[in-house]
């Protein structure tokens, strides 16, 4: 079950997570936690197994889109569906018409692997290739 963590994000093990998502210098994390802090459109959540904090995912919803700005899980963690989980619960939670994610090839696959469109953006930094990640959200029939 999704939590909402933005109040807890200067918590140990949720800075943890969000050091996965982005590039793991103090610098990097301290600019991605002033985000949510600064911003109220963009919503924090995190994934629980029993007492243990396994993942999280931060989102902005602008209109009928939802741009998830961040997504983790810790290592020993991954593979095992949560990723997977978090961004089902929020299509369930928030009804988006789209959802869109810009990652790197590290990740890739795993959006691929759960039904998102892989658009390569080039190199937007030398020697790394950027990704925009699409996924049309199905309406529901009656």
């Amino acid at each position: 079950m999704l939590l909402n963590i933005k109040n807890y994000i200067r918590k140990p093990e949720t800075m943890e997570l969000i050091s996965y998502a982005v590039f793991p210098d103090d610098r990097s994390i301290e600019q991605a936690i002033q985000q949510y802090e600064a911003n109220d459109a963009w919503q924090l959540y995190g994934f629980e197994d029993g007492e243990l904090l396994v993942g999280l995912i931060g989102f902005e919803k602008m209109d009928d889109t939802l741009l998830i700005r961040h997504i983790s899980v810790i290592p020993e963690n991954r593979g095992l569906g949560y990723g997977r989980g978090m961004i089902l619960e929020v299509l369930t939670q928030e009804k988006p018409v789209r959802v869109v994610a810009e990652t790197d090839e590290e990740a890739v696959d795993f959006y691929r692997s759960i039904g998102f469109e892989v658009h390569s953006l080039g190199e937007l930094f030398p020697g790394v290739e950027r990704f925009r990640c699409v996924y049309e959200a199905e309406e529901d029939e009656e």
